[in-house]
């Protein structure tokens, strides 16, 4: 892509996801993250009421009555975007393809945090970490980012989401917001590795997905591709049992994500490319208020 064509849809997502994230969730993504907990900020006497587990017991013992510490929330969070760049992300047979919808949609939540004065990290990643983008804050800083979700050329197809939870476990030393934005095409189980992330950090999975990925059309035979390992067969779309038996693989796959993201108590979405993400994120920051 010549840097005149980058330049045009950086702009374009930019006045779109802009506009999103300041007209239709500015309140919602300030109510639905909080801030990374409970900062100290000052002692006061103790009043009826008070928890006693807030008592501070050097000062009540100095003056011989009870003071309690007051805390209060810290606002500032740290946003990180778990990115998937694996070879599935580029299919797409509804106008665009999932990476263009990953896209639109980190940007839209890169644009809600730094209206909310939080930094915004990104870790790119296929069965290895592509690329890491440390948090800031800034316009100029988020143009960067969704110019490298726009242009960016993975060396790996496959996936590895244990890697990156691992990875970002590592980086980020205190608790932030991380938002996986992938298909969860994974093919090792990363249940436990989540949990653990999600112990340290506030982790939110948001699942693309293409229609033709829960249902066959009827088209006669038709050759398919894994974009990961690039594997082919041909698979006969008219037979009925044939459909039947892939809607049912698509069924217990999501089953088998839902109770993954339950087990490892991770709010989540699904949203498919041919729909309106919008409504998807307003659902989200619904469900965590």
């Amino acid at each position: 892509m010549d840097t005149q064509e980058l330049l045009k849809k950086v702009r374009k997502i930019e006045i779109k996801t802009r506009g999103l994230s300041a007209n239709i969730f500015a309140g919602q993504y300030h109510s639905a993250f909080k801030g990374r907990g409970m900062a100290f900020s000052e002692v006061r006497e103790y009043q009826f009421g008070d928890d006693v587990r807030d008592i501070d017991w050097n000062v009540t013992a100095r003056f011989n009555r009870p003071y309690v510490k007051v805390f209060e929330e810290e606002r500032e969070l740290t946003v990180m975007l778990l990115i998937d760049v694996s070879g599935s992300l580029d299919f797409g047979t509804h106008g665009q393809v999932k990476r263009d919808m990953v896209t639109e949609i980190a940007a839209t939540l890169a644009f809600s945090a730094i209206q909310n004065n939080d930094k915004i990290g990104v870790i790119f990643f296929s069965d290895k970490i592509e690329k890491y983008i440390p948090p800031k804050k800034g316009r100029k800083h988020i143009l960067y980012i969704i110019r490298e979700l726009i242009d960016f050329h993975p060396e790996s197809k496959r996936t590895d989401l244990r890697g990156a939870l691992e990875f970002l476990s590592g980086v980020a030393k205190r608790r932030c917001t991380a938002f996986i934005l992938s298909d969860f095409y994974v093919r090792n189980d990363f249940q436990q590795t989540l949990s653990i992330c999600n112990r340290k950090h506030d982790v939110v999975a948001i699942q693309v997905y293409d229609i033709r990925s829960k249902e066959l059309p009827d088209v006669g035979l038709m050759r398919v591709v894994d974009a990961e390992t690039g594997f082919e067969q041909y698979v006969d779309t008219s037979s009925k049992r044939t459909r039947n038996a892939y809607a049912q693989y698509w069924k217990k796959r999501q089953a088998a994500l839902a109770e993954t993201f339950n087990k490892s108590n991770v709010d989540s979405i699904s949203v498919a490319t041919s729909d309106d993400y919008v409504k998807a994120m307003m659902m989200l920051f619904k469900m965590r208020n």
